[in-house]
């Protein structure tokens, strides 16, 4: 035997056995036919199938002779439907009497899904708005009502009962109006109104809120320019928000908007804010020529209230006069005599022997002499 048959002689193949009957060796030494005189050692039995070293193509195998998991058993495990290397699927528990949970489960959805979309309960202060398919179907008023499921039908509830506020502007802007003798003022309003018909105040507006504002700062800018600052500033304030809230619920009856105005307060009527100071020596003046007129008022109404007494009072004594006219006489004769006389210096004596007059206030005036003097 060869030295290369030697060397081969009980190795494995590196692909393992040969298959039986086909023909390869199956590990016995091939002799050079005479050159040894020695006989042939015995061959060892062949090594059981896939015994041999691993193919490097197919998949590592198990300890138990089994080949490995390859990537569809994988799958088939991850789907329940039974994986390769012996362990079980995974499987959802199941009911007491073998039946599977789904289709409770199911049936317990579609159960809330119904309650929710098809039972809508509205308040007292609310109405609802039911589109089929997103056109208009019907209104529902408040309580129950119950429609069909969405998305076939849906629901849309708004609050027409509060009264909502809008404020014109918003925060602390400044907003400068035109009066009708070319004066700026900063005006501030309140705009309260709320929904009279729901289906027209959904539909016929894309944004009927902000619809609304700019309605409500047309119809204030139309009224300021109609009146003086001083009507702005002061009493022309409630017949300019009368005139707002008329012209601006025209205005929305006209856009079909389902909105009513519930009216309009000025909160702020201020000039400029660059002339405020010259604006408010302005106002003071006014104020006090304001005040004068007001004294001078005053003085004629006491004047003519005086007047007045006195022609009843004359009155009254002509209708004594007309009953008595000599004792009349003498009497408004006296009276008018000691009125008049009692605001002079005079002293009239009508008397026999006595002169007709004597300068008594002036001897009255002079001071008595001083009895120190005359020692």
């Amino acid at each position: 035997m060869s030295k290369i048959g030697l060397a081969m002689a009980g190795k494995k193949s590196p692909w393992g056995a040969g298959d039986a009957g086909s023909g390869e060796p199956s590990g016995e030494a091939v002799g050079d036919g005479g050159e040894s005189g020695d006989s042939a050692p015995e061959s060892p039995p062949s090594p059981p199938r896939g015994s041999g070293p691993r193919n490097p193509w197919l998949p590592p195998s198990s300890g138990d002779g089994r080949r490995g998991q390859t990537l569809e058993d994988l799958f088939k495990r991850r789907s329940g439907g039974g994986g390769g290397g012996g362990g079980p699927g995974f499987r959802l528990p199941l009911r007491p009497g073998g039946g599977s949970w789904v289709p409770v489960a199911i049936g317990l959805v579609l159960l809330v899904w119904l309650g929710a979309t098809m039972v809508h309960r509205v308040s007292p202060q609310e109405k609802g708005i039911v589109t089929t398919f997103g056109a208009y179907s019907h209104t529902i008023d408040s309580g129950v009502s119950f429609t069909l499921p969405w998305p076939i039908q849906a629901v849309t509830v708004e609050d027409v009962t509060s009264i909502r506020r809008d404020s014109i502007p918003e925060g602390d802007s400044e907003r400068l109006m035109l009066t009708g003798d070319q004066n700026l003022v900063d005006l501030t309003y309140l705009v309260r109104w709320n929904i009279k018909d729901l289906k027209l105040y959904t539909f016929q507006l894309a944004e009927p809120d902000a619809t609304v504002k700019e309605v409500a700062e047309a119809a204030m800018r139309q009224s300021i320019a109609e009146v003086s600052l001083n009507d702005a500033m002061g009493s022309g304030r409630a017949s300019i928000e009368s005139n707002v809230r008329e012209r601006m619920q025209h205005i929305l009856d006209a856009y079909r908007s389902g909105v009513k105005i519930q009216g309009v307060e000025i909160k702020k009527t201020d000039p400029p804010a660059k002339v405020v100071d010259a604006f408010k020596e302005v106002l003071a003046a006014q104020q006090d020529a304001q005040s004068d007129m007001n004294r001078a008022e005053a003085r004629a109404q006491q004047l003519i209230q005086g007047a007045q007494g006195e022609a009843t009072a004359f009155d009254k004594v002509y209708a004594q006069y007309k009953l008595a006219p000599e004792v009349t006489r003498r009497r408004m004769y006296y009276e008018t005599m000691e009125r008049v006389l009692s605001q002079t210096d005079k002293v009239i004596l009508e008397s026999s022997g006595v002169m007709s007059y004597l300068p008594l206030p002036g001897i009255k005036q002079t001071p008595p002499a001083d009895n120190t003097e005359r020692r």
